[in-house]
This record gives C-alpha cells, structure tokens and sequence, in this order.
C-alpha cells in the first residue's frame, strides 16, 4: 500500500442506520473507541489530545472525557490521513532524537538538560528510571534551525559544562511548563483552571497561597489525576509525584503568582462550599404558668381518682 493513501470515512449503510439506536451516530465516543477510528495506538490518542490536535468533550456521565463524531469527521477529511496526524504525535527517546540531529545520544541529553528541547511526556521504566519522550517534529524544528548549529557542532560554553556537570537539568521543569498549558486547555470551570497549578505545588506552598481549608478542598477535588505508577506510597508514585512538583524558586513563584490571579476569578464566579451550620435545638420552656381560665386536662391517673370518689359518693350518701 502507498504512504500517499488518503483514508476517507466509511458511509454508513441503511441497514447500519437502520440498526443503531436513535441518536447513536451523534453521541461521543469514548477515547478507546475514538483512537481506532483515527487509526492510532490509545498512547498516541492521549498524547494528541494532550497536544489539542484532537478535541474533545465532557461525558455527560462523568466517565471521563470523549471525543465528538464531528471531530472524527473532520480529523479524517484531512488531506494525507492518517500519516500526517500520526507525524505529529510522533514521540521519539533520546537515541531517536539524537539521530534525528545526526549528534550522540549522549550529546542531545546535554542539550535536552539546558533546556533547549522539551520533553512531551515521560515514563518510568521497569527499573525506575525516568524516560524522557520528545516530539520528532520539534527535534526536526529545532535541526532546521540555522542558529542552533552551533548547539550541534561546537563546544559548549565552560559555564554551561560547569552547570551541567553540577547536575543541571531543566528537562522537568519545562515538562511542567508544558504539562500546565494541557492542564489550562482542558478545564471548563474557573476552579478547575485554578487547581492546574495548584497542582504543581507542594501542600506547603499551596496552604501560604489558599489559606481558607474549604477552597484547598474545593481545588482538590477540581485537582487533575496524577499519571502514578503503582501505589501512592511506592517509589515509583514518589519519583513522579517529584517530577510533578515544581522545586525551582522563580517556578514556584510563577505558580503562585498564577494561583493568586485564577483564584480571583474563581471566587468571583461561584465561592467554595462549605458545610451548612447547624441550627440549634429548641430549649424546653421553664416555669410556664397555665392560664387562670383553662382548666386542667384530666390525665388518666385524675380520672381514675374521680371515678372512685365517685363510686365513694354514689355508695355512701
């Protein structure tokens, strides 16, 4: 089959219409089902929708977001599909990479270390090591690049080699610069675009910003799920909640500073809840005085009195 192969979407028989449930051609699908109907792994899919190349939608019944027939529709009419979508979520490790820049692996980690490219993504391996993911299309970017030759073939700087061999790595942080913008594209409430940085600080810095406990729970429960491997209390889960967290002073004060501003407008839209006050109970009355002119309910006990007075009177006159 030729590379220049152009899928186009199915059209639905009338027998296909005919079968689906009212309204099922409309509805959105889920991510799994979306990903083999563009012809990608579901790894991809995440990473497209990381990227904003594929849109998507809320589920109504809250299981997670999905992606509308439209978007489908108008993802396959491009020209050069799936090909072109798949070039650009093309995610490439170092050694790729580093190929890709015709320099040694071990010379694009330094360029990758001062910051030069960003990661997209990252996983840890079977031996808890983190693997650092590039797009193919921003290593290519930045070889077409005539003023990062130098990058590619001359001597670094003693003062960068100093930082670098200082342990130097800024790969993190510009994950997390990234990992915000996907976090900011994708919430649809004030709150929620609040709890994306939120989400990048330690709980000690986000208690100085958010001193009121009902709004630090109002944003976690607006807070992104973490991508952690294995329990929350494994090491794995540790070594990417670290990854996760910003640890650079200016970074943290960045986020703070975001903080601050999104919390404004949070609060002008709708406060935080908090849990209802109780209302007292009713204290019993003391000392209330019956009435002069309301006689006294007979109870049972002066009932049973006034009838032996009764009987009493009746048998001696």
């Amino acid at each position: 089959m030729s590379g220049n192969t152009i899928t186009r979407p199915a059209t639905p028989t009338a027998a296909t219409a005919a079968a689906a449930p009212a309204g099922a051609a409309d509805r959105p699908l889920a991510q799994s089902r979306a990903a083999r109907e563009l012809s990608l792994k579901r790894s991809e899919l995440d990473l497209a929708v990381h990227l904003g190349c594929v849109r998507t939608v809320p589920d109504e019944g809250g299981g997670g977001r999905r992606v509308a027939r439209s978007e489908i529709d108008r993802l396959r009419a491009e020209e050069g599909f799936p090909q072109t979508l798949r070039a650009r979520v093309e995610a490439v490790g170092s050694k790729d990479a580093a190929a890709i820049l015709e320099v040694a692996p071990t010379r694009f980690v330094r360029l990758a270390r001062l910051g030069l490219v960003t990661p997209v993504k990252f996983y840890l391996n079977r031996y808890r090591a983190v693997v650092w993911l590039y797009l193919a299309e921003d290593v290519r970017r930045f070889a077409a690049d005539e003023n990062n030759a130098p990058w590619l073939t001359g001597r670094l700087p003693q003062e960068l080699r100093t930082q670098l061999d200082n342990g130097l790595d800024l790969r993190p942080r510009n994950w997390r610069g990234r990992h915000l913008g996907f976090l900011l594209r994708q919430a649809e409430d004030p709150w929620a675009r609040a709890a994306a940085p939120a989400s990048l600080l330690d709980p000690v810095h986000l208690a100085e910003v958010v001193r009121d406990p009902y709004e630090r729970a109002h944003l976690n429960r607006h807070r992104p799920a973490r991508t952690d491997q294995g329990p929350a209390d494994s090491p794995a889960a540790r070594l990417t909640a670290t990854i996760m967290t910003a640890d650079d002073p200016d970074e943290i004060e960045w986020l703070r500073a975001d903080l601050r501003q999104a919390l404004v407008e949070a609060r002008a839209h709708r406060l935080a809840p908090r849990p209802r006050r109780k209302e007292p109970a009713p204290r019993p009355a003391r000392n209330v005085r019956r009435p002069a002119n309301r006689p006294e309910t007979p109870g049972p006990a002066s009932q049973k009195r006034h009838g032996l007075l009764g009987w009493l009177t009746r048998r001696h006159p």
